[in-house]
């Protein structure tokens, strides 16, 4: 969502001395009104007519305009405030703290696309979201990432989701929105390092497909797996494949399976034996090792909360380490006030057990992802066609302009389509 710079009062309790001026802290701007029921309004417009375009119409011009006022509207318009990304961290923050008020509109932008995608599949990200948008128009020439390193890459939006749950669920980091890559381009003002990082991205995504959306979008992965439940699918072909290949190198993103021999008689009991065994064995190993990660970085993490700032610092002081470095103002203002010290480390004990606790959980819940994509990867689903991955495909319809059946079924003169397909069209 939308950042704001906003005193720290206006998020956590103030500290329990005076004498200190609280630093600006970045948190989401809400107020009653949200992001407006207007912006809810052509967020559904947006991804009915996504899901048209991609299903019904099988248009990659469609997609292409669509994604265009998209990117004039929700991105340089509303300047990325309104941001189904970023609402991750609202709804984990207002179902963690029960004081935080989560509104309406934001739940609307968080659950509308997600909706959709158990549905219709990735509409969101075919043409209404603006990270998306800005980077599917710049491709120009693309490059096949070697499938080894696409996979461990699709690993960080994992990685990224768990951190951004973590830190928002405990009221200490909004990361999500704090390093947004493309928020400062699209109000022309961020930080030197964000915007830098967004422009080498954009300049990235010249010759590699949409690399923010597949390798470090934390929402992106949930629509992911919501798509991988929907209903209607986009497909290359109308009706059937006949395996003629036009298509396999059509979609930048990874998202196109070839045909995979099935396993029959005596292999393919073996095969299904070994998945069983993998899975029991690695579900439960993984789950436990993540776990246990999780719970030490939950309490590395535990200085990003003001809370736990001002324990760890009374603590270092205690211990003699911080007598090298001049005291902070948090410190200065503790001392001149002369706060309860047994309060203070009480506050972050009990923060502690909840970074720990909510840490193991949810790394607990990627090892079991982790596992489950390893699974996926070892005994890959046979298919005698040429198939979309519905967790990777974004509905972008760049491959129905490549099959013979496709173009066939709308017309096109074989001159044209190859005329079209050479432009990318």
């Amino acid at each position: 969502m939308c950042l704001v710079p906003a005193l720290g009062v206006e998020r956590f309790p103030p500290p329990d001395f005076t004498g200190h001026t609280l630093p600006e802290t970045w948190v989401p701007a809400l107020d009653s009104r949200g992001v407006g029921w207007l912006d809810v309004a052509v967020l559904a417009a947006a991804l009915a007519a996504a899901s048209w375009l991609s299903l019904k119409r099988r248009s990659r011009h469609g997609v292409v305009v669509l994604s265009l006022v998209s990117l004039a509207y929700f991105g340089f318009w509303k300047r990325g405030c309104v941001c189904a990304i970023g609402s991750i961290q609202n709804v984990a923050l207002g179902l963690a703290d029960p004081g935080y008020a989560v509104p309406l509109t934001v739940i609307a932008f968080f659950t509308l696309p997600l909706a959709v995608a158990l549905v219709w599949g990735r509409g969101f990200c075919a043409g209404v979201c603006p990270h998306g948008a800005i980077q599917d128009l710049l491709l120009i020439k693309p490059l096949k990432v070697p499938a080894w390193l696409d996979e461990m890459l699709r690993i960080v939006p994992w990685v990224y989701l768990a951190l951004a749950l973590l830190f928002a669920a405990t009221g200490s980091l909004f990361i999500i929105c704090q390093f947004d890559p493309f928020v400062g381009i699209f109000r022309m003002a961020a930080p030197r390092c964000m915007f830098l990082t967004g422009a080498a991205l954009l300049l990235l995504s010249m010759f590699v497909g949409r690399p923010y959306c597949r390798y470090l979008c934390p929402y992106g992965a949930l629509l992911g797996v919501a798509s991988r439940f929907s209903k209607w699918r986009p497909t290359v072909t109308p009706d059937t494949c006949t395996q003629c290949r036009l298509c396999e190198n059509a979609c930048p993103f990874g998202a196109l399976n070839p045909p995979m021999p099935a396993l029959h008689g005596p292999e393919r009991v073996t095969s299904g034996r070994r998945r069983v065994v993998m899975l029991a064995l690695i579900l439960p190993l993984s789950a436990l090792i993540f776990g246990w990660l999780g719970g030490r970085v939950g309490i590395a993490s535990l200085p990003l909360h003001p809370d736990g700032q001002l324990a760890t610092l009374v603590l270092a002081e205690e211990r003699g380490a911080a007598a090298a470095v001049p005291p902070s103002e948090v410190l200065t203002a503790f001392r001149q006030h002369g706060a309860d010290r047994t309060t203070v480390i009480a506050k972050a004990k009990v923060l502690e057990s909840r970074f720990f606790l909510l840490g193991r959980w949810l790394g607990a819940v990627f090892g079991l992802i982790l596992a489950l994509k390893l699974s996926r990867l070892c005994f890959p689903m046979s298919s005698t066609d040429y198939t979309t991955d519905h967790g990777r495909c974004v509905s972008c319809a760049r491959c129905f302009s490549t099959c013979p059946y496709e173009l066939v079924r709308r017309g096109v003169p074989m001159a044209a389509s190859t005329e079209g397909r050479d432009r990318g069209e």
